[in-house]
């Protein structure tokens, strides 16, 4: 039974109770929030910062999604926002036509094909074993944890959030030229450590 002092403390909202959200929520977004910092105290910040958003907008939260999903959504707008904050400084080293040099070394340039050297291998992967995809996953974890943190985040909500290139460019705060650098080499470093990695 609640208390007088947490009835006073808990905004009235007849479609969330911000009391449980800790029990009911921390692992899941601490969980997302590592996936896509990869930093324990920013991930730890950030559930933080989430739940108290969240219980600035509570009276505003009217039961159309899942207090979760709610929640999540507030998370998922504090690390764009984290990431925008940091992402002019990892822009500095970003050429257009240093990619475009490097993807020369990749690409026939009359052809579009792979040039023999960077061609690349077949991984050898069994679909049907579910030990050899955990495997895989766990190097590709790896792979995507030695990437820049704005890589990261960039390939993160293209590839794992599913948000559309100009909508990551706004929250971002990207120039589309920025954008594709930043994915090319995302992809060439992921399918080197992958191929370095995977027997």
């Amino acid at each position: 039974m609640q208390n007088e002092t947490d009835k006073d403390i808990a905004p009235k909202s007849l479609h969330s109770d911000p009391l449980s959200w800790v029990e009911k929520y921390a692992d899941y977004l601490y969980g997302f929030a590592m996936s896509r910092l990869r930093d324990e105290d920013v991930a730890k910040d950030m559930v933080q910062d989430t739940f108290l958003a969240g219980l600035q907008r509570v009276d505003r939260f009217e039961g159309n999604s899942e207090e979760k999903t709610w929640l999540t959504a507030i998370l998922k707008n504090k690390i764009a926002d984290f990431y925008r904050k940091r992402s002019s400084n990892g822009l500095r080293d970003l050429k257009l036509t240093d990619a475009e040099g490097e993807q020369q070394d990749f690409f026939d340039t009359e052809s579009g094909h792979w040039n023999e050297k960077y061609r690349p291998q077949a991984f050898g992967l069994e679909v049907d074993n579910p030990l050899m995809i955990k495997e895989l996953g766990s190097i590709l974890n790896e792979c995507l944890a030695k990437l820049p943190g704005l890589w990261f985040s960039v390939f993160s909500m293209k590839h794992m959030d599913d948000l559309s290139s100009e909508l990551i460019c706004t929250e971002l705060k990207l120039t589309a030229a920025n954008f594709w650098v930043i994915m090319h080499r995302t992809k060439l470093n992921l399918r080197a450590c992958l191929q370095k990695n995977w027997n």
